[in-house]
C-alpha cells in the first residue's frame, strides 16, 4: 500500500503560498466550500461564476446567494469574475468545480494560453460530451497531461466545511511538488489534507460513490433500514474495487478516506444529493420528477449510464450497478429490482 504523507510531513509546508495565484471556477455548493477552504491561506482567491448576478450578490452580501448562503467572505479575499479567460490567465493553479454536464460548456470558452497551469478536478461525475472523465477529458481535448493535474477527493461535504467541521480531502497528483504545494493550499484549522498518486483512481471512486448513495436512498425510500444498508455499502465497496481494478490497476487500499470514507458518507448522509435523489425515488417519484425537484445536480444520476456501458463492456459483474442503472434508464420498478438485489448481496 503506497504511503500517504500528511501536512505535518511536508518539508516546507505553506512555504510562499500566499504568492500562489488560485482560482476556481464554478458558483455551486462544493465551489463555494473550495472557495471558503482556500480563503484560510490564499490572500486573494480567483472566483470565476457563472452570472452577473451571483458576482453582484456576492460583492454585495459577502457570500453566495443560492448555495452555501451561511459562508460569508471578507470581500478584499476574493477577485470575482465571470470570465475564464481573465481567471485562468491571472491564476497558476485552476480548480473546476462546476457539475460536470457543465464543464465543456465552459472550458469551451477558454482561449488563453494555459501552459503550465495546473488544473485540479473537484468534479465528481462523467463528461457527457465525450462520456470520460475529466482526467482524459483535459488531456484528450486540451492536451493537458496527467504532471499539470490534480484530483480532490473526499469525504467532504460542502455544508460541513461551511460550518467549520473538521473535514478532510485527499489530493490526487502524480508529482510529489504539485502534491505538496497544494496540499499547503488546501490545509487548514479545519480541513486536513493527504496525498496520493491515483488520479484515476480517485476520480472514478468519486463517480462511483454517487451512483453507490443513489441506491442507497432508494433502499431508505423504500423501507429498508440500517441493517441491509450495511451490506449494501460492504458490497458497494468490493463492486468498487472490481470496477478500478478493471480501469485502472494501481497500488491503492480502498479501505481509505478517499474510496470508503467517501463512500460512507455519500451513502449515509443527509447532506448527500445523490441519496436523496434515490430517496425520492424510492419513495415512489419518478426519475425524471426526482430530478426535477432538486436544485443541485446529482451527478451519480448521469454517471450511471457510463459506468453501466464500461462494466457491460470489459465483463464486470457488478449487481448494484446493473440495478440502479435499470431503475434510472430502464424504467425498472425500484422495489422489484432491489427484491431482486437482496438475494444478490451477502
Amino acid at each position: 500500500m503506497a504511503k500517504k504523507k500528511t501536512i505535518s510531513e511536508s518539508s516546507n509546508p505553506k512555504k510562499n503560498i500566499k504568492d500562489v495565484s488560485v482560482g476556481v471556477v464554478g458558483s455551486g455548493s462544493f465551489a463555494t466550500a473550495i472557495v471558503k477552504m482556500l480563503v484560510e491561506n490564499c490572500k486573494v482567491v480567483h472566483w470565476c461564476v457563472r452570472s452577473e448576478f451571483v458576482k453582484g450578490a456576492i460583492e454585495l452580501r459577502g457570500h453566495n446567494p443560492t448555495y452555501l448562503t451561511a459562508a460569508h467572505f471578507n470581500l478584499k479575499s476574493l477577485k470575482l469574475t465571470t470570465d475564464i479567460n481573465e481567471l485562468v490567465s491571472t491564476c497558476d493553479v485552476i480548480v473546476l468545480a462546476t457539475p460536470s454536464i457543465y464543464l465543456s460548456d465552459t472550458l469551451d470558452r477558454m482561449t488563453c494560453d494555459y501552459s503550465n497551469k495546473i488544473f485540479i478536478s473537484a468534479i465528481k461525475g462523467i463528461i457527457p460530451k465525450v462520456n470520460d472523465v475529466v482526467a482524459h477529458y483535459l488531456r484528450d481535448e486540451f492536451k493537458i497531461g496527467f504532471r499539470n493535474q490534480a484530483v480532490i477527493a473526499g469525504p467532504c461535504h460542502a455544508e460541513e466545511v461551511a460550518m467549520e467541521r473538521l473535514s478532510y480531502l485527499t489530493i490526487a497528483a502524480v508529482e510529489d511538488e504539485t502534491a505538496e504545494k497544494l496540499e499547503a493550499i488546501f490545509s487548514s484549522d479545519f480541513i486536513k489534507v493527504h496525498t496520493s498518486k491515483d488520479i484515476l483512481g480517485n476520480e472514478y471512486s468519486a463517480i462511483l460513490k454517487n451512483i453507490f448513495a443513489i441506491g442507497a436512498g432508494i433502499a431508505s425510500g423504500l423501507g429498508y433500514g440500517d441493517n441491509f444498508t450495511a451490506v449494501f455499502v460492504s458490497n458497494a465497496i468490493r463492486e468498487m474495487e472490481t470496477f478500478l481494478e478493471a480501469i485502472y490497476e494501481a497500488p491503492r487500499d480502498v479501505n481509505e478516506s478517499a474510496y470508503l470514507g467517501d463512500l460512507l458518507v455519500t451513502a449515509y448522509s443527509l447532506f448527500s444529493r445523490n441519496r436523496n435523489l434515490g430517496n425520492l425515488i424510492g419513495k415512489g417519484y419518478t426519475v425524471k420528477s426526482a430530478i426535477q425537484s432538486m436544485n443541485m445536480v446529482a451527478e451519480g444520476y448521469y454517471a450511471a449510464d457510463s459506468i453501466y456501458q464500461t462494466a457491460k463492456q470489459k465483463k464486470l459483474k457488478l449487481p448494484i450497478i446493473e440495478t440502479v442503472y435499470a431503475i434510472l434508464y430502464e424504467g425498472k420498478n425500484a422495489e422489484k429490482q432491489f427484491k431482486k438485489l437482496t438475494a444478490k448481496l451477502n
